[in-house]
């Protein structure tokens, strides 16, 4: 067996062979980093290569902004901004058909640009509306479908935290891509509110009418400006300011967490506890992605330093496909992971191997970057094991069963493929705001 071969099993088997015993994410990839460096890369000198590789990564100023999205995110959540921006939106839905499901889609729009975490989002649409639509009797596929559908959309919505780890991991312009993202994300909850509406139509039983409560004209304009207006304002203050060159990333991910802050004080909701909660959260989470974010560096240089991913690079450009078919294999090995792992542990063994393959073929590393999230994210609804289904099923009642979970995301599922096709054959769907920039 060649070196590159035994390294490739060691590395890739040896972490998968550890999560799947139980060993935490971190534990698993810096476990096989260490035994890595140590055998490839000269015992000791191995040891303190790591250490070094390890030191410059937690230290990159690329990814502040991950750590202040973070923040953010957690400042409205902790402040109880959110909620009121979503039962405003609600009361706009009106007595559109498909009405509750419509507002999972809508209010996982919402959740994802103002918190930027899928399983959160996933799991306060499953405990907050799952318990209203089984009142009004709607099915279980119009329930279960649109919650998942609406959890997905946290890495299509800037801020995005997953898309800007993936930057820090692939080493792409973090602002081109929250940038890129924003029209697929749109076109993405645009298909599944379509998809609601057409369904709930031909099939009135699955998603029964019902009595609204009649809200008035000036009512519903009384909410949008207190609410929804400051809420679009936050958003700006993250997307629209990398957009017009006003700020980085990084500057712009500073003036969104202090928005937030701004806006729990205006809603009097800038108290000791909810602020103790934010921080707290969020200074857990930023740990737990440095430490991922270190384990990926040093993953991605022992690949290289042991010849796995120029080897790798070798053998699929000798491949006698065309370069786009090429791009179609890495999606099906992501969606074959995606039913037994997370989507940060896909991201951080395939993207090592993925984007020096991508840069070769010419294709570019923006409009890869954003099939590749949509592709995480179908993978996180993938069954058998995908960990958004399992979220799903512990927030939602309990006669609601695994088999149900998996028939009601096929739709969905699909939707989210035809999304990828459709940037894969016209490219400027991604391409053409970052274009602007």
């Amino acid at each position: 067996m060649a070196e590159w071969h035994f390294a490739l099993l060691l590395i890739i088997g040896g972490t998968l062979f550890l999560m799947m015993i139980g060993m935490p994410l971190f534990g698993a990839f810096m476990t096989i980093n260490i035994i890595s460096c140590y055998v490839f890369m000269g015992g000791v000198n191995g040891l303190e290569f790591l250490i070094s590789s390890v030191f410059e990564v937690i230290t990159m100023f690329a990814i502040v902004p991950l750590v202040l999205f973070i923040l953010m995110g957690e400042v409205m959540y902790n402040s109880g901004i959110t909620p009121n921006v979503i039962s405003t939106l609600d009361k706009w839905i009106g007595k559109i058909p498909g009405r509750l499901s419509l507002l999972c889609i809508g209010a996982g729009t919402v959740f994802a640009t103002l918190t930027a975490d899928s399983l959160a989002g996933a799991a306060l649409l499953g405990s907050t509306l799952e318990p209203e639509m089984k009142k009004r009797k709607v099915h279980n596929s119009m329930i279960i479908g649109p919650i998942a559908a609406g959890g997905c959309l946290a890495a299509m919505i800037p801020p995005a935290a997953l898309a800007v780890l993936y930057g820090a991991v692939a080493k792409v312009s973090v602002g081109k891509l929250l940038m890129a993202i924003i029209i697929p994300g749109i076109m993405m909850a645009s298909l599944y509110s379509l998809y609601i509406i057409i369904r709930s139509l031909l099939q009135p039983d699955l998603a029964p009418a019902y009595e609204v409560k009649n809200i008035t004209f000036l009512e519903k304009i009384s909410e949008t400006v207190k609410y929804l207006l400051p809420a679009a304002f936050l958003v700006f203050m993250v997307t629209g300011v990398i957009f017009l060159g006003i700020c980085t990333p990084t500057e712009a991910a500073a003036t969104g967490a202090f928005s937030a802050f701004l806006l729990a004080i205006a809603y009097r909701n800038f108290n000791k506890n909810n602020i103790k909660k934010a921080l707290s959260s969020s200074l857990s989470i930023s740990v737990m992605i440095l430490c991922i974010i270190a384990s990926a560096q040093a993953f991605s240089q022992v690949l290289a330093f042991t010849g796995v991913t120029r080897n790798i690079l070798s053998m699929a450009m000798a491949l006698p496909v065309s370069p786009i078919v090429l791009v179609l294999l890495m999606q099906i090995v992501i969606l074959f992971m995606g039913m037994f792992l997370e989507v940060i542990p896909i991201m951080m063994i395939t993207t090592p191997v993925f984007m020096p393959i991508i840069k070769s073929l010419g294709y570019d590393p923006i409009w890869f970057a954003v099939i590749f999230l949509i592709n995480l994210e179908v993978s996180a609804i993938t069954p058998p094991y995908a960990l958004q289904l399992f979220v799903i099923k512990g927030v939602v009642s309990k006669d609601i069963t695994m088999t149900e979970i998996y028939k009601a995301i096929v739709p969905f599922f699909l939707i989210d493929l035809l999304c990828m096709a459709l940037i894969m054959a016209f490219p400027m769907i991604a391409l053409w705001l970052p274009s602007l920039m």
